[in-house]
Formats: structure tokens, C-alpha cells, sequence
């Protein structure tokens, strides 16, 4: 079953009852609506005026719901997640914490592969460029990506993306439409954070990112290969929107979709949110000697 993506953007009171999240109003207090924590996956809190009880807080943690909380730019800033979500959780631990260095290289190989190729297919799919230099590059990703082959597809590959936008460079700081690129990021971090736990891993301990003060280095390892369907998704609401300077409320709630988009993943179409799962999964595999590869989407 997909989870619902909710966020609010303005003042409310969120609370518990019944295994339900409530919504009030606080204008109107005859104002109130449900929704069954079991179908959440993903919530973003984004207005500084909304009030949130701990007892919701547990209940959407304990149901491994992602809970985002944003900055005074309404760009997400911090996430909460279970510390645990899986019955053998403690036998994976073990397994992840173990594993050796070429395994992790291998792993960061195929992550990169899988990434590059979908970044083509982005190319190809948007702007029918076929990017055969790119596949060629991909084809040639060493054990951890020894010769930063995916520096190289992202200059080439960022320079054809947006191709009405002169001089675009991929900036979290820069001009749009980095800003739509860092929410869409920023929610399929979540989504990918939850997965993880959801398969007994440690987000924090990474196959390549090891930032000391990254919480979810194995998140943004993972998400790489995902990345790509967000540009896509990106690039079509810049190509209907004439004015996405700002997040506005429209825009934002085409990217909270990011769940549901469809993908392929192992020859078979799945929403997103599904095919992160069923990556993770091959991932936890991968760390026990039970698999190989991990199993990633084609774009």
C-alpha cells in the first residue's frame, strides 16, 4: 500500500485519537479532519504556527512515518524517524557494521552505474538526447567509483538538463530551480531514511558518505540513483509554470507526489515509495551475503 505524503503550510493543531491524526483549525474550531496513521508515510510541518502533541509524534514514529520539520524558508530542515522497525534489526546492525571495505566500494560501483544510466535516461526522455557518452562512462565506474566518473556525468549532464536556462548550475545555494530541486531532494531523503530503517539498516552508517554530522549518510547514498526522477519531475513543472522563483503551495504539492511516481524496478512498475523499499531490502541482502546487487531503478 503507498503511504500518504501530508504536509501543512499553515496554523494548525495536529493531535491524536483513535489511532487517528486530527486536524483543528484554530480559526474555526467546528473545523476538524482525520486521517488513519496507518496510511501516513510522510509528513512535513511547515508553518512556525502549528501545534503537535507528543502522543501524534509517537504514534507516526512508531508506524515508521517520516516527520519532517522546516526552517523559517519553509525548506525542510530536520526529520525524525523509529529507532527501530524490523524484528532482526539487531542480526542486520551486525551484518552492516561488518562489512568490508571492497563490499562497500562495490556497492558504491553499482549505485554509481545505476545513477549515471538514469541521469541518461532523463536526458533521453526530456530532450530525446541519447547520451551515449554517458552510458559509456557508466559502463566504465571502477570499485568505488575510483576515477569520479560521476563528477564527470553531472557537468555534462547538468548542462543539458535545463537547457532554457542559461549557464544552470546545480547549487543548493544558487538561483531556481535549485530551490524545487533541494524540496524534492528533501523528501525523497525521508522516503528513502524510512525504507531503510524499515529493512533493519542504520541510515547514519554510510557505503560512501561519512560526514560526522550527517545523520543519513546511507540515505544519500542510496537516493542517488533515485535523483534523476526528481529532475524529471522538476524539469516538467518549470516547463508549465511561468513564475517557480518561489515554492508556492501549487508547486509544492506537485513535488509532495514524488511517492507515487511510477518507476521500474526488477522489469515490474511500482510507485516510487515501493521501489525504495524493495531497494533497501536487496541492500540488506547485499550486507548479509544473500545478494550481490542491489536492486536499483531503470529510468
Amino acid at each position: 500500500m503507498i503511504k500518504k505524503t501530508v504536509a501543512f503550510t499553515n496554523p494548525v493543531y495536529l493531535s491524536l485519537k483513535d489511532k487517528q491524526l486530527v486536524i483543528n483549525i484554530p480559526e474555526d474550531s467546528k473545523i476538524s479532519k482525520t486521517i488513519p496513521i496507518e496510511d501516513i508515510g510522510v509528513v512535513v510541518l511547515e508553518h512556525k504556527q502549528i501545534t503537535i502533541t507528543h502522543a501524534l509524534i509517537s504514534a507516526l514514529v512508531e508506524n515508521n512515518c517520516a516527520l519532517i520539520t522546516c526552517g523559517d524558508n519553509m525548506m525542510p530542515t530536520g526529520l525524525t524517524m523509529p529507532l527501530e522497525m524490523n524484528t532482526i534489526q539487531s542480526e542486520r546492525f551486525v551484518c552492516q557494521l561488518e562489512a568490508s571495505l571492497p563490499l562497500k566500494k562495490q556497492l558504491w560501483q553499482q549505485t554509481i552505474q545505476a545513477k549515471i544510466r538514469n541521469q541518461a535516461g532523463a536526458l533521453r526522455y526530456l530532450h530525446n538526447i541519447q547520451a551515449r557518452n554517458m552510458l559509456e562512462w557508466a559502463n566504465d565506474v571502477r570499485s568505488g567509483d575510483a576515477d569520479n566518473k560521476e563528477a564527470r556525468a553531472a557537468a555534462y549532464y547538468w548542462k543539458n538538463m535545463f537547457p532554457q536556462i542559461s549557464f544552470f548550475t546545480r547549487d543548493p545555494e544558487g538561483f531556481a530551480p535549485n530551490n524545487l530541486l533541494n524540496y524534492g531532494y528533501a523528501i525523497l531523503r525521508a522516503i528513502v531514511a524510512r525504507a531503510l530503517v524499515s529493512s533493519g539498516l542504520l541510515p547514519t552508517l554510510g557505503i560512501h558518505h561519512h560526514n560526522r554530522y550527517n545523520a543519513y549518510c546511507l540515505a544519500d547514498d542510496i537516493m542517488e540513483p533515485y535523483r534523476p526522477y526528481v529532475d524529471v519531475l522538476v524539469a516538467d513543472i518549470i516547463e508549465r509554470y511561468t513564475d517557480y522563483e518561489k515554492l508556492t503551495t501549487e508547486i509544492k504539492r506537485e513535488l509532495l507526489q514524488i511517492p507515487t511516481i511510477d518507476v521500474t524496478i526488477n522489469e515490474n512498475r511500482s510507485p516510487l515509495m515501493i521501489a525504495v523499499s524493495i531497494t533497501t531490502a536487496s541492500l540488506a541482502k547485499c550486507f548479509s551475503g544473500e545478494l550481490r546487487r542491489i536492486s536499483y531503478p531503470e529510468l
